[in-house]
């Protein structure tokens, strides 16, 4: 080991993951038991009045609920905390993927989900962060009325469950998001897996990676539109690795051209 490794780190690094990937799909198994709802205690119906919940505003003095409460009230709390001043329908929203994670959850949660998006997507988008959006890409995956919904609400879930990280490990680096690294500093090594190394310039794996997103999102109704607005919000953040790549490659340009 080196003197930056950590003192409680494994000796033997063979796996990765000690035990294999079944220890991941039990440490999943575990976050994924049911919200607990008691008597008084529910989602609103299918059919709630949802101009009604949107026009309601959270309230800025939330008061956390009572020692012992069922797990549902505890995440409602969260999620309202989080939420406070904005419409009730963000919190509606954060609650119906908070359940629909679960191994089981109320039987119209699904239904109630996909309504929200079909309805009210234009103050979803307004209400709501980037990172409840890129939640919500995540849940379609699961509860879609299609299989193209689900299947994009997959592609989603892995693009940016992978960037999120690997931009969590960069900071590491002691750079921020939004500064590329130095092109003097590129080591020549091996990538893992024995996969090539990517083509700064004539490389095309940002394409087949993101456009198949892209077009798909062109053919879905029901994600399709969340889809889009997210890939719209990727293109324009300044901190991805996708706009590191592009600060990179046009440095290689202009270098190219003074030579």
């Amino acid at each position: 080991m080196t003197d930056d490794t950590p003192d409680d780190a494994p000796q033997d690094m063979t796996q990765t993951f000690p035990g294999g990937l079944r220890k991941l799909a039990e440490q999943l198994g575990k976050r994924q038991a049911a919200l607990k709802y008691r008597e008084g205690e529910a989602l609103p119906p299918l059919d709630c009045d949802l101009d009604a919940i949107a026009a309601r505003r959270v309230p800025m003095d939330l008061a956390p609920p009572p020692e012992g409460s069922s797990s549902s009230t505890r995440k409602w709390y969260a999620i309202a905390s989080e939420m406070k001043g904005k419409s009730e329908l963000a919190v509606l929203h954060g609650v119906l993927v908070a359940n629909l994670r679960k191994r089981t959850c109320p039987a119209h949660a699904p239904a109630l989900f996909r309504r929200l998006w079909a309805e009210k997507r234009l103050e979803l988008f307004d209400q709501l962060t980037t990172r409840w959006l890129i939640s919500a890409a995540i849940t379609f995956a699961d509860v879609g009325e299609t299989e193209a919904d689900r299947r994009l609400g997959q592609s989603l879930n892995l693009l940016f469950s992978v960037m999120k990280l690997y931009e969590a490990e960069r900071l590491y680096s002691g750079l921020s998001p939004q500064t590329p690294f130095k092109m003097r500093d590129r080591l020549v090594a091996d990538l893992p897996m024995e996969m090539p190394n990517f083509a700064l310039i004539d490389g095309d794996l940002e394409a087949n990676l993101l456009a198949p997103i892209w077009l798909e999102a062109q053919q879905s109704d029901g994600v399709g539109p969340l889809a889009l607005e997210l890939l719209d919000r990727l293109n324009r953040d300044p901190g991805t690795l996708f706009r590191r790549l592009a600060l990179l490659r046009g440095a290689k340009r202009r270098k190219a051209r003074r030579e």
